[in-house]
This record gives structure tokens, C-alpha cells and sequence, in this order.
């Protein structure tokens, strides 16, 4: 198991090595691009934004699916039920992302922003977004469980349907309501919502299910994974690093003529994917999970679907409103600080034992 599994560390540096090794650099540099490019070209986040159908931006559509689509056609969809017969894995994700996570959310939201209500209804609206897209790439660079992250997501997006809007009822109406707190609507169309998990996962899913299926068929899977994988491997972090540039160039003017407020959202989001993270790592390891587990574990419940929660508060409050400026600040800050979780992951993997990685 041990081998296996540095065979595998040793494959992704093989794949991505020189990508992998200035991560850091290359999101800081597409973050600045993007800032640079929001403000010297005028109109360009408004003609970025427009571009949308449902409520979805095509060109940030296209960066996740680009993003996506070689991690999920490096899956072993023949592995799929070693992970879901593994009911205390299903169990735990449910309860952290659908249970603990929004409620972190609330808590912080009301701890750090009781006197912003529009910024704190988008934290709460980012916290019932669970992730469905970029955790993937998180968790094949921390060389997490490839197939246990793509069961995960599914998983994700099935209560995403299913409880969004009945959460978002919850947090933004009942449970304030109950504690004599301000209370806030939330128009969560259950459309948009299945169509964004159709985009977001279920067209980059049936991309790498078709590719990873034709490609074994014609090639084997030794040659699959050997000469084929290794040439669309990079594409993901081109995939992400042109979202990145997207998202800061759309709201560049705004971040920089309002630093103050994007710092006042920024952190209870370092909180809560702080709280997230090592709370859910700490926690799959007390439970006797392997390190691949545990990491991806960690991953899906640190991680949001920051398209979810920025179409869903544009829909309801406004392109222009608070609730919008703080869903698209929750990528921006996520970003930078899950990539430095993906080394503190990885660091961390000694202390499982080797059988147990």
C-alpha cells in the first residue's frame, strides 16, 4: 500500500511537476492579472457578466469545466462501490457538509458582520453552497481519493437539490426569527439550482465516465493511464488558473475601490475554511481513516460552490448588491487559502501510517 501510494505522488509530480511546484506563484500572478484587467479595461466585468445563460456565466462555466474534466477522466469508475459501501465515509461527509458546515457559517456571519446584514446574508447563501467543482482539483493535488471525492460531489449535489432552498429558508428566516435576530428572503430557484449541478458536474462527470471508458476500450487501461493522462493532466490547473483571472477581473473595481468591506468578509471566511478543514482532517483521522480519505473528506467540506451562491444571490438581491459582492469574495478568498491547505495536507501525510496511506 505504501508503494502504491508513492507511486502515486511520484505519477501527479510527473504529470504536473512543474505547475504543481509554483501553484502558489501562478494563482497570485492570475489573481493580479485579473485585478489589473477589471480595471483598465472598461466594461469588461460587465460584458463577462452578460454572457450568462440561467443565471450562469459561460466564461466561468467554461473555466470549471476545463477545470474539472481532467480529474474526473483519471477516476476508476469500476472502484466506485469500494466507496459507497463505505458508510461511515457517506455518513460523515453528509452530516459536515449539510449539518455543521452551514451552521459554522451562520455563527461566523452573525459573529463578524452583525451590523452588515446584505454581506452576511451572502456568507450564509456561500455556506449552503456545498462544493461540487473546484474540490476536485483540491483533492487530486493532495493526492487525495480520486474516486471517494467523485462519490462525495455526487452526494453533494443530489442534497444540493434537495436542501438548498429549505436551508436557505432556514438560516434566513426560521432560526433568526427564533433568536429575535433580522431575517432575510431567500429566492432560491430549485431551476437554477439543478442546472447548475447539471453544468458544474454533470457534463464534466459524463466527459471523464465516456473518456476514461472509450479511452481503456481502444488503448488499455496501462496505456490509458500512462500516455494519455499525462497529456490532459495540466489542462486542470489551466482550467482553474483562467477562472481565477475571470472571477477578479468581474469584480476588480469593486475589490479595490472597497477594500475595507472585502477585508470585513474576508475574515470570517478564513474562519470558516480554517474551522472547516482542520476540523474535518482532525476528524476522519480520529476516525481510523487513511490518509486519502481523510484528505478528501477535509476537502468537500472546506470547500463551496461559489457559482451556486453568486448566481443565487444575483437572482435574488441584484448584481450590484452586498449579498453578490460577498459570494464572489468567497472564491477569492478560498482559492489562495485551500491551495495552501493542499500543503499542509500533503505535510501531514506522514503521520498516518504507511499502510493507512
Amino acid at each position: 500500500m505504501a508503494r502504491t501510494a508513492n507511486a502515486r505522488t511520484s505519477s501527479v509530480a510527473a504529470e504536473m511537476s512543474f505547475l504543481d511546484r509554483y501553484l502558489a506563484v501562478w494563482i497570485l500572478l492570475a489573481m493580479a492579472a485579473g485585478l489589473v484587467l477589471g480595471r483598465l479595461v472598461p466594461g469588461l466585468g460587465g460584458a463577462l457578466a452578460a454572457v450568462e445563460i440561467g443565471g450562469i456565466s459561460l466564461p466561468i462555466a467554461l473555466g470549471l469545466l476545463v477545470m474539472m474534466y481532467p480529474v474526473l477522466a483519471k477516476v476508476r469508475y469500476d472502484r466506485l462501490d469500494t466507496v459507497t459501501g463505505d458508510r461511515r465515509l457517506l455518513a460523515t461527509s453528509l452530516v459536515v457538509n449539510w449539518l455543521v458546515g452551514p451552521a459554522v457559517m451562520f455563527v461566523l456571519a452573525w459573529t463578524f458582520l452583525p451590523d452588515l446584514p446584505e454581506y452576511r446574508t451572502g456568507l450564509i447563501i456561500v455556506g449552503l453552497a456545498r462544493c461540487i467543482a473546484m474540490v476536485v482539483i483540491w483533492n487530486d493535488l493532495a493526492c487525495g481519493d480520486r474516486e471517494a471525492a467523485a462519490v462525495l460531489v455526487a452526494l453533494n449535489s443530489v442534497f444540493q437539490v434537495l436542501a438548498f432552498g429549505l436551508l436557505g429558508w432556514f438560516y434566513l428566516d426560521l432560526l433568526p426569527g427564533w433568536l429575535g435576530l433580522d431575517t432575510g428572503g431567500l429566492d432560491a430557484s430549485p431551476w437554477l439550482i439543478a442546472l447548475n449541478v447539471v453544468v458544474f458536474l454533470g457534463i464534466p462527470l459524463a466527459a471523464g465516465f465516456l473518456t476514461r471508458r472509450v479511452g481503456e476500450r481502444r488503448m488499455g487501461r496501462e496505456r490509458y493511464e500512462s500516455a494519455f493522462l499525462p497529456r490532459i493532466g495540466p489542462w486542470a490547473l489551466y482550467g482553474l488558473l483562467f477562472t481565477v483571472v475571470l472571477l477578479f477581473a468581474l469584480q476588480g473595481d469593486r475589490i479595490t475601490s472597497q477594500p475595507l468591506d472585502v477585508v470585513r468578509i474576508a475574515l470570517p471566511l478564513l474562519a470558516y475554511f480554517t474551522l472547516m478543514w482542520f476540523g474535518t482532517f482532525a476528524l476522519g483521522k480520529a476516525l481510523g481513516m487513511g490518509y486519502r480519505r481523510t484528505s478528501t473528506l477535509a476537502f468537500t467540506a472546506a470547500g463551496n460552490n461559489f457559482e451556486l451562491a453568486i448566481a443565487v444571490a444575483i437572482a435574488t438581491f441584484g448584481a450590484t448588491s452586498g449579498q453578490a459582492l460577498a459570494g464572489v469574495v468567497g472564491p477569492l478568498i478560498e482559492v489562495p487559502v485551500l491551495v495552501a491547505l493542499v500543503y499542509v495536507s500533503l505535510a501531514w501525510r506522514k503521520r498516518f501510517a504507511p499502510e493507512r496511506q
